[in-house]
């Protein structure tokens, strides 16, 4: 068994004295894992730092065994991430949400998603809305996916303002507004194609809205709460957010 494909570092771990074994998420053969023989070394171990991108091969004798990695340098963003907290807070997030795919189940979009994500992530002024998205389609990927095209009352595409914790569609303001208090805040940057850059609360209310659904469909049947590295990335996102907006004034 063999192939070739592109993936980006989500983690490693120590294996023996020289090995480890790598966790990557690849565009074709989705998240997977193998063994690095000299992985370990000082010339291997920064490039399978997170977040870097790789040229991989892997090979095994069959399907289901661990397999061996070669890897080869392609993109490296670790020594750029590295350098802010809201980027590692980001990224270890981002694995976590990658695991709760089943391994080697291809996710072709949500690879190009993520890797776009991390080319992004130290940018406070792009990274955390593309967070939102990210977190958007991986609730798709997983099979709940939220319906935002149209309003679950009327069937209008205009005037988005809620969406139904109970039903994952959005409302608009008209029909939500008697009901307001029960439902979900829907920000204007993630109602249909538009590139709206977030007002203010828009970031907090986009990440109340998928947590709220990650918490639902993900985090709770799997017996977890809300991943601590996301905790603090939101919470950085919303500082530097402040800290924009003031010096603005």
């Amino acid at each position: 068994m063999h192939w070739e494909d592109d993936g980006f570092v989500l983690g490693a771990r120590d294996h023996g004295e020289t090995s480890v074994i790598l966790e990557v998420m690849t565009r074709e053969h989705g998240r997977h894992l193998g063994l690095v023989h000299g992985g370990r070394s000082r010339k291997v171990r920064p490039v399978l730092q997170a977040g870097n991108g790789l040229s991989l091969g892997w090979r095994a004798r069959t399907d289901e065994q661990l397999g061996h990695f070669t890897a080869e340098p392609a993109l490296m963003r670790s020594a750029r991430l590295i350098g802010s907290s809201l980027a590692l807070y980001g990224l270890g997030t981002l694995a976590l949400h990658l695991r709760h795919l089943p391994e080697r189940d291809p996710h072709p979009g949500l690879y190009e998603a993520a890797a776009f994500l991390l080319d992004h992530l130290d940018s406070p002024g792009l990274g955390p809305a593309l967070f939102v998205r990210f977190e958007l389609m991986l609730l798709a990927e997983l099979g709940f996916g939220l319906d935002l095209d149209a309003c679950a009352a009327t069937g209008r595409t205009g005037d988005l303002a809620f969406v139904s914790p109970r039903s994952g569609r959005a409302v608009s303001e008209e029909a939500g507004a008697p009901y307001a208090d029960r439902l979900l805040r829907l920000p204007a940057f993630l109602v249909g194609e538009a590139a709206a850059e977030p007002q203010a609360g828009d970031l907090e209310a986009g990440f109340r809205l998928t947590a709220f659904f990650l918490d639902a469909h993900v985090w709770t049947p799997r017996g977890l709460g809300a991943p601590d590295t996301r905790t603090r990335f939101v919470h950085e996102a919303a500082r530097r957010e402040r800290s924009e907006n003031t010096d603005g004034l």
